[in-house]
């Protein structure tokens, strides 16, 4: 997966489950939706993950078939009880995650990242930031979201930048696919948020489509919408907007239980 901030940390391999699972169930982990890349933790990173990942990291643990409500006693620095819950997936490097969550300070961000470099590197905004209110899972998100989210209990989910999988071949790794995302719909409360974002034009029309055409979810917008003020543009989409590049933006909304 293309991480928010077009950057590539790395980290260990999730071992393939031992089963085939049905043909109707999205992403089997014969198929992997990302690319473990090699990369090098910085000495800055390494630190942050020893000091501040026992407070702020989460094991993938399928016991815990409801993370949300797991994480209800927790208070934000107010002493408040975070009053919702989001759920990001690939969040790369952590730029925009601990953007939006300093925004945001009553509602509790649950971060899913592979690579350990991108943990350590959230991990080390959230120390220099004093953030409290985000929780990192470093796992496989297609099986945190089937095992460890229970339906009904997210009010938003963002995607930033998944990997396009440009090739034709490999369209069947996108992350965004029909099955997958009524998952995703299905964890949402009603009125929660998808909110996607793509560079690349092709994956986008996907994504509007699939999004489309699941019936619990409502889009927001007109086809695409504009850029949410809470998403902050990256390094990356920066460059790319320079260079005349595209970048589309989809959000769509949890429709009210019938």
């Amino acid at each position: 997966m293309s991480t928010a901030d077009g950057s590539a940390p790395a980290a260990a391999p999730t071992p393939a489950e031992p089963h085939t699972p049905p043909g109707d169930v999205a992403h089997p982990r014969a198929i992997r939706t990302f690319v473990m890349r090699a990369g090098r933790t910085t000495i800055g990173q390494a630190r942050a993950l020893a000091e501040l990942g026992p407070r702020f990291v989460l094991p993938y643990d399928q016991n815990v078939p409801d993370l949300i409500a797991s994480c209800a006693s927790q208070t934000s620095a107010g002493g408040q009880k975070y009053q919702k819950a989001v759920l990001e997936i690939g969040f790369g490097m952590g730029h925009a995650t601990a953007h939006i969550a300093a925004l945001m300070p009553d509602t509790l961000f649950i971060g899913c990242e592979v690579h350990e470099a991108g943990v350590g590197a959230l991990l080390k905004l959230i120390g220099e930031q004093g953030l409290d209110n985000i929780r990192i899972v470093p796992h496989d998100a297609v099986q945190v979201l089937r095992h460890m989210i229970a339906p009904g209990t997210l009010d938003g989910i963002h995607i930033f930048f998944p990997d396009p999988w440009h090739k034709t071949r490999h369209h069947k790794r996108r992350l965004i696919q029909p099955p997958f995302v009524r998952e995703l719909a299905e964890r949402l409360r009603p009125g929660g948020q998808l909110h996607l974002a793509t560079d690349w034009q092709p994956y986008a029309e996907q994504m509007l489509a699939v999004l489309g055409a699941e019936p619990l979810l409502a889009n927001t917008a007109d086809g695409y919408a504009l850029r949410p003020a809470y998403r902050p543009e990256t390094k990356f989409e920066r460059r790319g907007l320079r260079l005349g590049h595209g970048v589309w933006d989809l959000v769509f909304r949890r429709r009210p239980a019938a």
